[in-house]
Formats: C-alpha cells, structure tokens, sequence
C-alpha cells in the first residue's frame, strides 16, 4: 500500500539508562490498554492489532506483518509450537541475562510509523529498547507484562468505535505551527482512516470467535 509505513521501520536496538523519578514522570502520561482483536486487511496482506483503552473506549489500530500478528495469536490462543519462536527466543535471552521486562509502551507515531519501547530491569538499572510495536507487543503477550500507549500518540490515531472517520481525522488546535504541523500529520494519517473506513468498527466490543482474546 502506497506510502504506508506504519509498523514496518524501526531503529536497530538502543538501550538507555533511565533514573526511576523520571520513569515514573514518563508513566504518568501513558494509557494502559488491553490487545482488544487482530484484524484482517482485504486490501492488502497486513494484519491490524487492535488496542483498546477500557476506561475511555477508545481503540488504537497499528497495522503489522503477518507473521507478527501470528506470533501474537499463537500465544493468545494457547497454541503449542515445536520449537521457539524468536519472540520465545527474545524472552529466554532476555531472563538468561537476568533481565526482566516491566512492561512495553507505544511511544512515538510519525510519518505513518509507530515506535515502541520495551522496559526492561537488570541489576538494579532500567533500560529501554527500541522495537517495533508489533514485536514488543508479541513479547508482552509471552511475559504478560502491561501494555501501555503515550498520551499524545493515542490523541492523534485513537478512534472511537461509534465515530465517522471525519470525526476521528480531526485535532485541537494549539498554535498556528503546531496547526500546521498537526495538518501535515492528519494527511499523513489518511491511510489509516481508509483502512479504519473499511472495518466495521461497531463489532470491536462483542468480537466473534475468529477474534483474538483480551490480554
């Protein structure tokens, strides 16, 4: 699909320090939420997780690989594999190091493509990773460790289940550059709003039995 980057880039692997006050200021501006479904695109071959706030209702769409959603199915629906997965592998690495995840964050959205960050403590220290929403989701899945999104990141492509798709494209606005910079955003995010378009969004709070289960 044209333009659409969403899930797909990534940086390599970067690990920070971060000080507990500080980690405690960023989760004050963090919305926990539930893995409401894992949806099919019938445009293309992308995969669309679904993320639900329960206290607001609003949901959060993240377009992701195939064989990402299934990672994450495959731990939801309590499938036994052969061998590990690399999400398995990840999780062993991480506990043979003596790590252990606190939890994984959707932090950043820009140009069409979600950031996330995985939590980790290790002897004493934090450390925040760099991934791919889909990957730290599927490692959260395996931990069950809390998911949470940014404030910011949830008003910008949180929709509500009842809303025209209008309604969910538009921003407050601030302050003429940051108009301008939310206008570039809203066309930036029009791939979403098709995609949204095409889903009946009303079904997302009694899913069926080809939907996935809360986490």
């Amino acid at each position: 699909m044209p333009g659409l980057q969403a899930d797909v880039i990534m940086s390599v692997v970067d690990t920070g320090k971060v000080a507990s006050g500080t980690e405690r200021r960023i989760r004050d501006t963090m919305i926990k939420v539930q893995i409401d479904s894992i949806r099919v695109s019938l445009m293309s071959q992308l995969r669309v997780v679904v993320l639900k706030d329960p206290v607001s209702g609003r949901f959060l769409p993240i377009f992701i690989g195939p064989c990402e959603a299934e990672a994450i199915a495959v731990k939801l629906q309590g499938m036994h594999v052969e061998r590990p997965l690399t999400h398995d592998l990840l999780k062993s690495v991480i506990a043979e190091l003596g790590g252990e995840v606190q939890y994984i964050v959707v932090n950043d959205l820009r140009q069409d493509t979600f950031y996330a960050q995985i939590i980790v403590e290790q002897a004493g220290e934090t450390h925040v990773i760099d991934s791919r929403p889909s990957d730290a989701i599927a490692l959260s899945v395996r931990l069950d460790v809390p998911i949470y999104v940014e404030e910011s990141v949830m008003d910008r492509a949180g929709i509500m289940p009842d809303e025209e798709i209008e309604e969910s494209g538009a921003k407050p606005a601030e302050t003429p550059a940051a108009e301008k910079a939310e206008d570039e955003d809203e066309d930036r995010l029009s791939i979403f709003e098709d995609f949204v378009e095409s889903l009946d969004l009303d079904d997302l709070d009694t899913p069926d039995e080809d939907d996935e289960e809360k986490s």
